[in-house]
């Protein structure tokens, strides 16, 4: 038997430890305490590299290759297997009960989350896109590019060392059992084993849960911007309807994109007020540009137009809509959401419960229904996350805060 995680339905929090939080979804009577081939079948998108903006790729990062025979010795079982490709590996969780989660090394990114179903099958719930890109030196090197799933888009920064975000996982443990529940842990750290990050992912029979745990081991204060982003996979956003956020505020900002996030190329070409495109590598200050700074990262725009810029990326609001259509381009963060939250998808007859823990901030994404149903953009953006006030984790302490996906559907 596993050992109880703080994601679990089972999990009975000890004082002054986790806090509980009782996740009460309008699709379900389920009361959940606090949390706890490779990829979904996509059509291979053709990308030319010489594209007007960056695209992140896997390939891109300086990954050392992931021995899969010393995974495969050291950690299978506990109903965990292990396939390489290329220079990554798989690790593919599996329940007695169907339900499948597969992360990938050294990346983190969790590609797939396949849910049992009341009907006994299972249906992908998670978005994941795999693209090529065509080198234009003709060498037959091309390129996978592989985004969306569940990622860590995360930054770090202290005052005795440069700004660092997490690119590359180690895979610490494993444990657990088919039967019931299924737990991966891996592990990443800065240059300086200043911070020491623990994602923790855990698949059990109705859900699946994320988990980041951030040790701070400097003599400085640590802040943390970011979250945990989740590209839930959809029939189109004209059909999903979000359920719980009324009442909610909110700023209406730019997308932000890490290495994984999917965005298209036109988002924001509309002459919408908020709607807008930031691309770049993640950082600190790109976090901040992306989420409205007001400074402006071309040195030659005038005044005036610094402060239309800025202007559009301050729209505050409440949401007066407890039963909220996707349909529009939109980019959120909500603050005092409730910590969980049902999305309802009216083209695939299903429903799904999102919560978190430790987050403070409802990350929210919608690339509008003017895309292809079920094509590369039918999907939407969820996000724990704390990126208009960053989390303060002090010398010496740890800070713990996560995600998780229930399923309602198994009965």
């Amino acid at each position: 038997m596993a050992s109880s995680s703080i994601f679990s339905p089972k999990f009975t929090p000890t004082p002054n430890k986790y806090p509980s939080i009782a996740v009460t979804s309008m699709m379900s009577t389920k009361i959940l305490t606090s949390f706890s081939s490779h990829l979904p079948s996509m059509p291979l998108q053709y990308v030319n590299c010489k594209r007007d903006f960056p695209i992140a790729k896997v390939a891109s990062i300086p990954y050392e290759p992931v021995n899969q025979d010393y995974l495969e010795g050291e950690f299978s079982g506990h109903g965990v297997t292990f396939e390489g490709i290329g220079d990554s590996c798989v690790a593919k969780m599996e329940l007695q009960n169907g339900s499948i989660a597969k992360l990938m090394l050294p990346s983190g990114l969790i590609t797939s989350y396949k849910a049992h179903m009341w009907h006994q099958g299972v249906v992908e719930l998670l978005h994941t896109s795999v693209s090529e890109v065509v080198d234009d030196d003709d060498d037959g090197d091309d390129e996978a590019i592989i985004q969306g799933g569940i990622s860590l888009a995360l930054s770090f920064e202290s005052g005795d060392q440069d700004s660092w975000s997490p690119s590359t996982w180690s895979l610490h443990q494993v444990s657990g059992s088919p039967v019931d529940s299924i737990q991966i842990e891996i592990i990443s750290n800065d240059p300086e084993r200043k911070i020491r990050l623990k994602h923790i992912v855990t698949l059990e029979e109705d859900f699946l849960s994320s988990e980041l745990v951030v040790s701070n081991s400097s003599s400085t204060s640590l802040k943390l911007l970011g979250g945990v982003i989740s590209h839930l996979t959809v029939s189109s956003p004209d059909a999903i309807y979000v359920l719980g956020l009324e009442g909610s505020s909110f700023f209406t900002r730019k997308p932000i994109l890490s290495e994984f996030v999917i965005t298209p190329p036109d988002y924001g070409l509309k002459d919408q007020p908020g709607y807008g495109q930031v691309y770049g590598k993640m950082s600190l200050g790109a976090l901040m540009s992306t989420l409205g700074s007001r400074k402006q990262s071309n040195a030659d725009e005038t005044e005036s137009s610094n402060s239309s810029a800025s202007e559009e990326d301050d729209i505050e609001g409440e949401e007066d809509d407890g039963y909220k259509q996707l349909t529009d381009e939109m980019c959120r963060i909500y603050t005092y959401a409730p910590r969980a939250f049902t999305v309802m998808d009216r083209g695939r007859r299903n429903s799904l419960s999102v919560g978190r823990s430790g987050f403070e901030e409802l990350y929210m994404m919608s690339p509008g229904s003017n895309h292809e149903f079920y094509s590369k953009y039918a999907y939407i953006c969820v996000g724990q996350s704390a990126m208009l006030k960053p989390i303060t984790v002090g010398p010496g302490d740890e800070w713990r805060g996560g995600m998780f996906i229930h399923n309602p559907n198994l009965e």
